[in-house]
């Protein structure tokens, strides 16, 4: 009994035909995965996505140099007077040097030279350097981990406007076979009312029903065009070459996919819309040790040598100016340092405080988004369901609206039945017809729901091809 029920599923998956659209379509039709590559080469914001990664690697490259030392060279020759009172001040970089305490003021122009070679390199400092690389390396992961969301919720987009193509075009065929049956319909009626069997009336209702019809393939045509135009602009395909293969949901009825999707628990945490909130999580981890680091002591070795030339001599004799050029004198200087702010500890403790928050806010987006796919897991799941009992049904509802159809219009050529009744069964035809389509589009968009929310997209596209 089961098996019997397992082929009832699969075979009435079998597509409605569809003779007016493969004329239609002169070109071969896009195959879902050839759409998926064109999006992930094409797609414009995946591109600015990718510019960003190549920062984030640029500046991790850079942070594995941050431990390179300082070596300043300058030279510089300066004209004034050198007449200075003793007394202690705070110079902030604006008082300029002048060593010389003279017992007598005396205004004379000298001339100096100073040449240096300074030295400066933070020799030690705990863990920073290799903290700042850790945090580098997370902003990249981060980043990625970003580019891989955005592909994957376009190759959603694409999906959900290739599946409504699908049912936009599979419409369209049933709109122009309502066409056929009201043009048959309006045929049999002028011969009616030559002959004089029917009113001339209903000629006219049945004008309006066919203006009517074509209306509606002109609104279909117009939605399908305009979802051709959105897939263009992330696939950089042309408009008109983006037809979708109608074939795609026979091939998920016959291979009956819905038992190889499982909710294995390791893709689920795989997902791309979980990596993100990870990849935060782990970049705020490294920041709190960063911020731990920052404020460790710093061990620093310094040196510096310069040399020095004036034109005022060991002897403070005045001389000409251009004795000012020259280095008479040179030192050396070098040393080790250790350098500590007692009050970064309340600053270190406040910095901390405040990542930990963002580590906290982390840990919560990615519970709310394992809720959130677990949900449409669950709900794709009862779409599923519901689904196949409609599939299941939908052949009964078609076979008896066919032949209601068919006896009206045969007892309204007999004169034995009126227009109104026999459109109420065309019109029946066409909405049992219709909700076909809609059943079959619901079933395939729950699919792909189901594979969205476990992570298996890939794996149910590779399974189509």
């Amino acid at each position: 009994m089961i098996v019997v029920k397992l082929i009832r599923l699969c075979l009435i998956g079998a597509l409605i035909p569809l003779p007016l659209l493969a004329q239609q379509q002169v070109k071969p039709p896009l195959d879902l995965s050839a759409l998926l590559m064109k999006v992930n080469e094409h797609a414009p914001s995946l591109m600015v996505d990718e510019s960003a990664i190549r920062i984030k690697e640029a500046q991790e490259e850079a942070s594995r140099f941050n431990w390179l030392p300082s070596l300043k060279l300058n030279y510089q020759a300066d004209i004034g007077t050198n007449n200075n009172l003793p007394g202690g001040y705070f110079a902030n970089g604006i008082v300029p040097g002048n060593s010389r305490v003279r017992e007598e003021e005396n205004t004379s122009t000298i001339l100096t030279d100073l040449g240096i070679a300074a030295f400066d390199w933070e020799i030690y400092n705990f863990g920073k350097y290799n903290a700042q690389r850790n945090v580098a390396k997370s902003e990249t992961a981060l980043e990625k981990a970003r580019y891989e969301q955005a592909k994957f919720e376009l190759q959603v987009l694409a999906l959900n406007g290739y599946l409504q193509l699908i049912r936009l075009l599979e419409q369209r065929t049933i709109q122009l076979q309502n066409i056929a049956r009201n043009v048959e319909i309006r045929r049999s009626i002028q011969s009616l009312a030559v002959s004089g069997v029917k009113a001339g009336v209903d000629t006219s209702i049945a004008e309006a029903e066919l203006s009517r019809s074509r209306l509606d393939l002109m609104e279909l045509d117009n939605q399908a065009k305009k979802l051709q135009l959105q897939l263009s602009s992330i696939t950089g395909m042309q408009p008109a070459d983006i037809m979708p293969d109608t074939t795609l949901p026979g091939k998920m009825y016959s291979k009956f996919i819905l038992p190889m999707i499982n909710d294995n628990d390791t893709i689920i945490e795989n997902h791309p819309l979980l990596q993100v909130y990870k990849s935060l999580e782990t970049n705020s981890q490294y920041r709190e040790e960063q911020v731990r680091k920052n404020y460790n002591p710093k061990l620093m070795l310094q040196a510096a040598y310069w040399g020095r030339g004036s034109s005022v001599s060991a002897k403070d004799e005045f001389r000409s100016l251009s004795k000012g050029f020259g280095f008479e004198r040179s030192n050396y200087l070098v040393g080790l340092g250790l350098t500590f702010n007692i009050f970064d500890l309340k600053r270190r403790q406040l910095e901390v405080s405040i990542q930990q928050q963002q580590t906290y806010y982390a840990k919560k987006k990615i519970e709310e988004q394992q809720v959130a796919l677990t949900m449409l897991n669950d709900q794709a799941d009862v779409e599923l369901e519901t689904a196949r009992e409609r599939l299941m049904e939908m052949p009964h509802q078609l076979d008896a609206a066919n032949a209601a159809y068919r006896q009206k219009f045969s007892l309204y050529k007999n004169g034995l039945t009126n227009i109104v009744e026999l459109n109420a069964a065309q019109t029946m035809l066409y909405r049992a017809e219709t909700s076909y389509t809609n059943a079959r589009y619901a079933y395939c968009k729950a699919m792909f729901q189901k594979a969205f929310a476990t992570n298996q997209l890939q794996a149910l596209i590779n399974l189509l091809k």
